[in-house]
């Protein structure tokens, strides 16, 4: 290394001391913040345009294609990019990103031919999908580094207040959108939202130091798979659990109630509420899931209970479609009331254990790999939410659902109750 990078480094690591934890920490979740608005605001308007454009519920689906495979790599290397050059890095890259896409978007020409259209939507929400994977994990990862070593308690707190925060605005976002495409149309909306990020964009990169959660080695990226059994069984769980929630409401439920005579406003608002609430409870999971000194004995068997009861949702919403279809509008509503409250929870506690089992020094790496599962299981979920509710309607989309909350709940039986590091110390 020469003298000059000695300096860079040594005048690097002084502005890391020189920011407190919590106080960057606070610069993320703000950042994470402003993001969420657009990213929820985004999805809604990209849903509603293109199905009064004529879209069928399949090719709506397939916009959100390469949003999702690009997040399923973005969280793998993205945890890796951030031990390996800093969290403001990756976080910086995330918000640029989105601004990128949201004014690729805005370029789009109703003249176009439809297949050219759709590919380029898919492009643009490609690099969204980049843009918020790199932003979730940064802010996620922020997270262990704040929180006191061996307060268990503490972390579950942050975690699930974190979580329930970012989907309570991802709800106003849904709102937002819906709002915005009836209020100023499409394009101005984008160029709006483009302009609120980028000061938010020059902001973090100006307050965050530049070391902020680097490791002192990153790993090789074959390593990046070479996860604990308790972190691979994790995002397995996750894969299925974030598969069932996306194969109704990514496509099944907009469409139904947009096809049952609600506007864009009522749609986008109950997406709001519905993704505001389901936030609330994340928020406040904490509360509610029973805790242990060491942080996994009494939370493993609350995943499992709280997703064995999940489980059951899809099916009460199917009896209750058979037994009155004249009322499906109200009993898929509060069916689907019901999941999100009971979802927030079997999310809460999968959020805060994969803080739990993974390792100080490289957390974004293993919080990184688990959300790559997690946008493996809303790539899976978006493509059936399309193709299930063409074939069946919403009730195809439910059977679907409890389906893959079966397989989660299957895999929830398998979780240790501790960590490889604590089996290790007990040999």
């Amino acid at each position: 290394m020469t003298d000059a990078q000695d300096e860079r480094t040594r005048k690097a690591r002084m502005e890391t001391r020189a920011m407190s934890p919590r106080r960057a920490y606070a610069a993320v979740v703000a950042a994470y913040w402003g993001f969420t608005l657009t990213d929820g605001a985004l999805r809604m308007l990209v849903l509603l345009h293109f199905f009064t454009l004529g879209y069928t519920p399949f090719e709506l689906a397939f916009l959100f294609v390469l949003y999702e495979v690009a997040g399923m790599a973005t969280n793998l290397f993205g945890g890796w990019a951030a031990a390996r050059f800093g969290i403001n890095v990756t976080l910086s890259a995330g918000l640029s990103l989105q601004v990128a896409a949201l004014l690729m978007l805005s370029a789009l020409d109703p003249s176009w031919a439809r297949s050219w259209s759709v590919a380029y939507v898919v492009a643009a929400q490609g690099l969204a999908g980049v843009a918020k994977d790199l932003t979730k994990t940064s802010a996620k990862s922020a997270v262990k580094l704040v929180a006191p070593e061996g307060q268990a308690g503490t972390l579950f707190r942050y975690v699930a207040w974190l979580t329930g925060s970012k989907n309570a605005l991802k709800g106003v976002g849904f709102f937002l959108g819906g709002l915005l495409l009836s209020a100023v149309g499409f394009a101005p909306a984008l160029w709006l939202m483009a302009s609120a990020l980028a000061v938010v964009f020059v902001a973090v990169a100006l307050s965050l130091p530049r070391l902020f959660g680097k490791a002192k080695q990153a790993s090789r990226v074959r390593e990046l798979f070479a996860k604990t059994r308790a972190i691979n069984l994790l995002a397995a769980a996750r894969v299925a659990l974030f598969g069932a929630r996306d194969v109704w409401f990514v496509v099944g439920l907009p469409v139904f109630l947009y096809a049952a005579g609600w506007s864009f406003a009522g749609v986008g608002g109950f997406l709001a509420a519905w993704t505001i609430g389901y936030g609330v409870v994340q928020g406040v999971a904490y509360r509610v899931v029973p805790r242990s000194p060491d942080g996994l004995s009494a939370e493993v068997p609350a995943a499992r209970l709280w997703a064995g009861v999940l489980a059951l949702v899809p099916l009460a919403i199917l009896g209750g479609l058979a037994a009155t279809p004249e009322r499906a509008v109200a009993v898929v509503v509060g069916g689907l009331t019901l999941f999100g409250i009971v979802f927030a929870v079997n999310s809460s506690v999968h959020s805060y254990l994969i803080v739990a089992y993974a390792g100080s020094e490289k957390v974004a790496e293993d919080v990184g790999f688990y959300y790559a599962a997690n946008a493996t299981g809303r790539l899976a979920g978006t493509l059936l939410s399309g193709l299930l509710y063409q074939l069946g309607g919403i009730e195809a989309c439910l059977v679907g659902a409890a389906a893959m909350l079966a397989a989660s709940f299957a895999v929830s039986l398998l979780l240790p109750r501790e960590t490889a590091a604590a089996a290790i110390a007990a040999e």
